[in-house]
């Protein structure tokens, strides 16, 4: 044999040996390395799994009362994977079913299309549709007769892909008559997109997860865990054997710092003081729109949400079966005042006058007298523009407290004037005091109070920086203002504004800070920030993280998680300050604006009116009405509340939401006329601190 050839004998050699190792080590990998890979896999393809989803925890009131439960019903329910593999994709099992169940076939047919799904409406009648998958039951009753269910179960081969069995479902009693819609949230069926993200938490496709509020943050803790039952099946979906049985594991219970009785007193209020707005006998200017409101009630020692109350509402047991197309638009409808938003913590608003105590943090910063006197002319002149008082009264030379009382406009905007000049005006020092600005970045407006409830919105703090942003956004539109803009835009006066934007629109300009002074212009807030706010003047300066969870409890009563207050910072007030503010916010109820609504009062409360005007059209082509605040905290010599009420469009502070906001005092007080009957209290002394162990049933 040749050099050459027995170098291509060994070559083969090693070549074959190669192959031979990496064989045996692939082997090695597929039949010891990988084998529990490989067995799921191959378990997944010859196993099916049976989910039995958990009983949910309840939602609980701060004295163990269900504001959420679970209601069993015999469903009905469809299942579109066996539907959609029939002849005539399940038209005669849908309307065997529609038959015994006495429904209209459209209905039906409706009930089962996936939301987003084509459809001509003419074939649903204008049923709910589903917003879950099309792989899990769909239910199209929950409440069906035994009768039903039996001649279902019995004659399965009338109904391929219809189920009937007993089942749990989210309901919402309304305990105390409360509605609680924004506070609580929903369930819903578990989406595509959610199945598919990368959450920590392992869901399965016939689940029901939180949506919104309560049930969505919490949803961790009141879902449970879900059954699994792992079945081998031939080629023939013929189960063989069971590899494993896991039960359900029961959801625990949230309590919360909500007081149902408390709760149902401010939605109600909330309602009433809404009605007044519309009623126009609150004063001569007649009925407002009053197209929305909020009201929150904080406990200023902890942060704890007492009760929170948004309006529009909607009922939370909309959500049971599904939704009607025109519901879901409905929920977010402009014209119905778009139901699904929460004014109290989504919804950001001017805050007028109740801003106040931010300006007066900043002339105590910038060395004003808080004791000394100060004009309060009817009108103020900046540049060619007066800026008036509220209704263009004047009240001579008064001290600053009597000008919190009476709630005097013009003596803020010649502070906020001459500290204006003082930073350089149009063109600003390099070291600014901007004493107005840092005040309110110091009580944190702009940004989230961090309640436990989802979607909070942060509000706006319109100071230089926000500005500058805004400008470099907006000024090619401000520049080409009579071509970009609508028809019904170009009226003399924003056309005069679009060409005053395009040329400084980045600066704070002398009618921007003077603004700023009494909650007009850009800045917003929530009425939960206002709260905390509120709350933090009562309680010495502390803010407080505002939050409903209390805590989680297993359904048998043991305690899980308790949720402790958190302190996030610390209002920028020197005590003397603080005690200012503290006096001047009484004399608004005794002697200023609130007076005539607080009158007889036995309980001693401080607070601020603030009406926010608001520039703008609504749909109808009228324009705007006012914002109505009341903030507020009880007793004034002891405080332990925090009241703050807001109706957007519904006129005054004190004429809308002060009686409102009074008569949420008596029912925490058992103020009855002028007298206090603590039996009637909804907190006789204070709110309860004991977290309850066991739900309370109702005997009524």
């Amino acid at each position: 044999m040749g050099e050459r050839s027995r170098y291509a004998t060994i070559f083969v050699q090693i070549l074959l040996f190669s192959l031979m190792a990496a064989l045996f080590g692939r082997l090695f990998y597929l039949q010891v390395a990988a084998t529990d890979k490989y067995q799921d896999a191959a378990l997944e393809i010859q196993s099916r799994n049976v989910i039995t989803p958990a009983t949910r925890g309840m939602i609980l009131d701060s004295s163990g009362k269900p504001l959420a439960i679970n209601r069993v019903g015999l469903v009905i329910a469809v299942d579109r994977s066996i539907l959609d593999k029939e002849s005539d994709r399940g038209v005669a099992s849908l309307q065997a079913t529609a038959k015994v169940l006495k429904m209209p076939y459209e209905e039906v047919f409706g009930k089962t299309r996936l939301c987003g799904e084509k459809v001509d409406p003419a074939l649903t009648g204008g049923a709910r549709c589903w917003n879950g998958s099309r792989y899990q039951p769909i239910p199209i009753s929950v409440d069906a007769s035994e009768e039903v269910a039996l001649s279902i179960v019995e004659h399965a081969e009338r109904y391929p892909g219809i189920l009937a069995s007993p089942q749990g479902f989210r309901y919402y009693p309304g305990t105390e008559g409360v509605n609680g819609a924004h506070v609580l949230g929903y369930v819903g069926p578990i989406s595509e997109k959610e199945l598919a993200s990368e959450s920590t938490a392992k869901f399965y496709r016939n689940e029901s997860i939180g949506k919104a509020g309560l049930e969505k943050t919490y949803d961790y803790a009141l879902r449970g865990e879900p059954g699994v039952k792992t079945i081998v099946v031939d080629r023939k979906e013929s189960a063989t054997s069971v590899l494993k049985d896991n039960k359900a594991i029961p959801g625990n219970h949230l309590v919360t710092s909500i007081d149902a009785k408390l709760q149902a007193v401010v939605e109600r209020e909330l309602l009433a003081a809404i009605i007044r707005a519309r009623s126009g006998t609150v004063d001569k200017k007649g009925a407002r729109k009053a197209d929305a409101g909020a009201a929150v009630v904080m406990d200023v020692k902890n942060g704890r949400i007492l009760a929170i109350a948004s309006y529009p509402t909607y009922d939370p047991n909309i959500w049971e079966q599904g939704i009607t197309a025109k519901q879901a638009s409905d929920l977010y409808s402009a014209k119905s005042g778009v139901p699904a938003l929460s004014r109290a913590l989504q919804g950001t608003f001017a805050p007028a006058s109740a801003f106040k105590v931010v300006s007066v943090a900043a002339a105590a910063k910038a060395g004003y007298d808080l004791n000394g006197k100060y004009d309060c002319p009817a009108q103020f002149k900046v540049g060619n523009r007066f800026f008036r008082n509220y209704e263009s009264k004047g009240a001579g030379r008064i001290t600053m407290e009597e000008g919190i009382a009476i709630s005097c406009d013009t003596l803020w905007y010649q502070i906020a004037y001459n500290e204006w000049l003082k930073d350089g005006g149009l063109r600003p020092k390099k070291n600014l005091n901007d004493y107005f600005y840092k005040a309110a970045a110091g009580f944190q407006l702009g940004k989230r109070t961090g309640i436990d409830l989802p979607s909070e919105s942060a509000g706006r703090l319109a100071d230089r920086t926000w500005r500058t942003n805004w400008y470099e956004r907006n000024k090619d539109f401000f520049c080409d203002y009579e071509k970009r803009a609508k028809k019904s835009q170009l009226t003399p006066f924003l056309i005069a504004i679009a060409k005053e934007n395009c040329v400084d629109g980045g600066k704070i300009r002398a009618g921007d800070a003077v603004n700023f002074a009494i909650g007009q212009g850009d800045t917003s807030m929530t009425p939960l920030q206002m709260a905390q706010i509120y709350a933090a003047l009562a309680n010495g300066g502390t803010l407080w993280k505002p939050s409903v969870g209390r805590a989680v409890i297993t359904p048998s009563g043991d305690l899980v998680e308790e949720f402790k207050p958190q302190k996030v910072g610390k209002l920028p007030l020197t005590k003397k300050t603080l005690s200012f503010l503290q006096k001047s916010l009484r004399a608004v109820v005794t002697s200023g604006t609130a007076k005539w609504r607080f009158d007889g009062m036995p309980i001693p409360v401080s607070g601020k009116t603030g009406t926010g005007e608001v520039y703008g059209k609504n749909l109808d082509g009228s324009s705007k009405d006012t914002t109505s605040w009341f903030a507020s905290y009880a007793p004034s010599n002891a405080p332990q509340y925090a009241v703050v009420m807001m109706v957007s469009q519904g006129g005054t502070g004190s004429g809308t939401s002060g009686p409102s906001v009074r008569r949420i005092y008596e029912a925490i007080f058992g103020v009855q006329g002028s007298k206090i009957v603590k039996e009637q209290a909804i907190f006789p002394s204070v709110p309860p601190a004991q977290i309850p162990r066991r739900p309370v049933v109702s005997t009524s």
